[in-house]
């Protein structure tokens, strides 16, 4: 009979990083992961060098994929860190770069939890509402309007008609005129 070891007894579990997030467990690639320079250049391709601080880890993702983290000295991300996904093919010694980006850490300072509309409102929020419906209303097509588009400054009657003031707007503008006294032929 062969001797296994007690499955009873916990292993003893490494201490985990202040700051640096609990992800998959596993071995890391050991190219990606010795990569550390390669990421860190990726994170500069999108924030200066002098936000970005020391290595903080490197995680595995799954095969031939990890995640390096980087400690973020941005003004008001206190707590964040910059990370670089990388992975590669396998047998082959090819970095490419998957995701860039600012991950909140457990000490980050994040925005409250989304609170709906209506549970947001205030009473002294809807007082003002109705203080501003008990308002009157000013009628601006009562009073006439000028149009945009017009030149010569028609208002707007209340059926919503532009009015002109000239008593030769009747005529079609785009017919020839004919000259006075001439009778059309019929056929």
């Amino acid at each position: 009979m062969t001797s296994q070891p007690d499955q009873g007894t916990p292993k003893p579990a490494s201490k985990p990083r202040a700051g640096v997030p609990v992800w998959r467990v596993g071995k890391p690639d050991a190219v990606l992961a010795a990569a550390v320079d390669f990421a860190r250049a990726a994170v500069e391709g999108i924030a200066p060098a002098e936000q970005i601080g020391q290595h903080l880890g490197a995680k595995s993702e799954g095969d031939r994929v990890v995640t390096h983290l980087f400690e973020s000295r941005l003004a008001g991300y206190q707590g964040w860190q910059w990370y670089a996904v990388l992975t590669r093919n396998s047998r082959s010694k090819v970095i490419t770069v998957n995701e860039l980006g600012l991950l909140p850490s457990e000490d980050s300072i994040l925005a409250p939890e989304w609170v709906p509309w209506a549970e947001r409102v205030r009473p002294e929020d809807a007082q003002e509402n109705e203080q501003d419906a008990e308002a009157p209303v000013v009628d601006a097509d009562a009073q006439g309007t000028v149009l945009a588009g017009s030149d010569d400054g028609a208002a707007v009657s209340d059926d919503g008609d532009a009015s002109d003031d000239d008593e030769d707007s009747d005529d079609d503008s785009d017919a020839p005129e004919e000259p006075s006294g001439s009778a059309r032929e019929v056929d």
